[in-house]
């Protein structure tokens, strides 16, 4: 379901049937809750997953919710909404690995939120010279003003100072939660582990990007680091994120 939902914004053309795909997942989660699940495989699994692990209705109809405001396909206005739009999205993610890993703490949850918060502006960035392709703008719009940058900087690929600049902050906000979902870990279940290894990849973007000089169209930084594999095994093989 995470994955199709990903996708609506692209594949549709009218705002209007990616509404209608929207409410389609708000009912069938109301009828997998009712234990009448719609007869459709996504459906099925998930249905079955909600019985196997208790699975917080709210989570799921968060992210739905907030893809559904998505679909307005305009900017954000500042870092504050990028963010929320991440801890609804990513974060509520999370929250449901948890719950799949039998894990219920308070630290968990907390770091669950700043790592889905970082995951969602990394994914942010990680996207901006796809969207630039197809003349779309998510960055921050508070920020552009900060430094003198424009949609249309970004639009053509500019590589010039104040758009870096952008970056810079965008990615140090990433870098921030990152650091405060790490400060957590005395307290976090080794449990919990499995949900929070997406930080191997994060870490990997942020420090590359930071080697291009917060050039966000840098053509490395399109390129998948081959040894990420291995620091993923490591990371887990410590059991720590």
């Amino acid at each position: 379901m995470w994955s199709w939902l990903r996708q609506v914004k692209d594949s549709v053309s009218q705002k209007t049937i990616g509404l209608m795909r929207m409410q389609f997942w708000k009912t069938a989660i109301d009828e997998i809750y009712r234990d009448e699940p719609p007869n459709q495989p996504i459906s099925m699994e998930l249905w079955r997953a909600v019985r196997k692990h208790y699975l917080t209705k709210r989570w799921l109809l968060r992210i739905i919710s907030e893809r559904e405001k998505d679909l307005d396909d305009r900017a954000y206005r500042n870092l504050q909404e990028l963010e929320s739009y991440s801890e609804n999205t990513q974060s509520s993610l999370l929250y449901l690995l948890l719950e799949t890993l039998g894990v219920k703490n308070v630290h968990a949850d907390h770091a669950a939120s700043h790592l889905g918060k970082a995951q969602g502006i990394v994914t942010c960035l990680r996207a901006t010279p796809y969207h630039s392709t197809r003349r779309r703008v998510y960055v921050p719009m508070d920020l552009c003003a900060k430094h003198g940058a424009s949609q249309e900087d970004f639009i053509r690929g500019s590589r010039e100072n104040s758009v870096r600049d952008v970056v810079f902050d965008i990615a140090s906000q990433a870098h921030a939660h990152l650091q405060h979902a790490r400060s957590f870990r005395e307290n976090v279940p080794p449990g919990a582990t499995p949900a929070f290894l997406n930080t191997v990849g994060l870490e990997d973007y942020l420090q590359r990007l930071r080697r291009a000089d917060f050039d966000v169209f840098h053509p490395g930084l399109q390129n998948r680091n081959p040894l990420l594999p291995i620091q993923l095994y490591l990371r887990s093989w410590r059991n720590s994120y």
